[in-house]
């Protein structure tokens, strides 16, 4: 099968690398994610991934229990380097060559972000896990894998989830929950559907950057959403009507 992208970025949560665990980081679910990027990239995708660490300590939640958020924040950028760590070696064991870069130094264990050098890691098949955020406080990795999407020229961003798409309401709580086939950025910022935050929206609409929401728990799913199978919900692209 042909496919349809030659960048993307691939957008993780941290709460996907737990499985059904209540805390931290399952094996199992990273060795599949691991497989299935790397089917990807035999087929000459070149891949990027953001991954969050809301699955070991998350900002907001330590800003609500009283913490300094900007504090909090930095320590919610470290846990997601603690995931990337984890996924480049479940990559690496497969024979899929690697780089963390970080966008908080820490030279010890991966590389600082350098745009220039990201790019050239993608053009010769490495796969690239931007770690730290954006390096700074009060913006999520949902920002982040916009931001980093535009700066590598990714074609898209797909955004690995709990659910099969975007609805018009919580699908958990409401039986008849409608789910979205596509949308345009307007109608996510105007009916506040948190597909991702307002910021991430606004960045994939400036620089014209579709985002495919789609269901991570499906087996073999991210190797399709990437390989271009029209799968999940897509925001913006030729859905994008404002």
């Amino acid at each position: 099968m042909g496919t349809t992208y030659q960048r993307v970025l691939l957008k993780l949560s941290g709460e996907a690398l737990m499985g059904k665990l209540s805390y931290g980081i399952d094996p199992a679910i990273v060795q599949s994610i691991a497989e299935e990027v790397t089917a990807v990239v035999q087929n000459g995708v070149q891949v990027a991934i953001v991954v969050g660490g809301g699955n070991i300590f998350r900002g907001v939640k330590g800003a609500a229990a009283g913490m300094d958020r900007a504090t909090a924040d930095y320590i919610g950028m470290i846990a997601t380097v603690m995931n990337a760590m984890t996924l480049q070696d479940s990559l690496e064991r497969i024979g899929v060559p690697t780089r963390v870069q970080t966008a908080i130094e820490m030279q010890e264990v991966a590389e600082p972000y350098i745009r220039r050098r990201a790019i050239r890691h993608l053009e010769k098949g490495r796969v690239v896990i931007f770690g730290a955020g954006s390096g700074n406080p009060f913006f999520t990795t949902d920002t982040t894998a916009a931001l980093r999407a535009a700066e590598i020229n990714a074609e898209v961003v797909f955004k690995a989830t709990k659910v099969d798409g975007v609805y018009d309401s919580d699908p958990k709580k409401n039986p008849n929950a409608r789910r979205y086939q596509s949308l345009s950025y307007g109608e996510v910022l105007t009916q506040n559907l948190r597909v991702m935050d307002g910021t991430a929206i606004a960045l994939c609409r400036d620089n014209d950057i579709p985002i495919v929401v789609f269901d991570l728990s499906v087996p073999g799913n991210i190797r399709r959403a990437l390989m271009g199978e029209s799968i999940g919900t897509i925001v913006g692209g030729s859905s994008e009507v404002n």
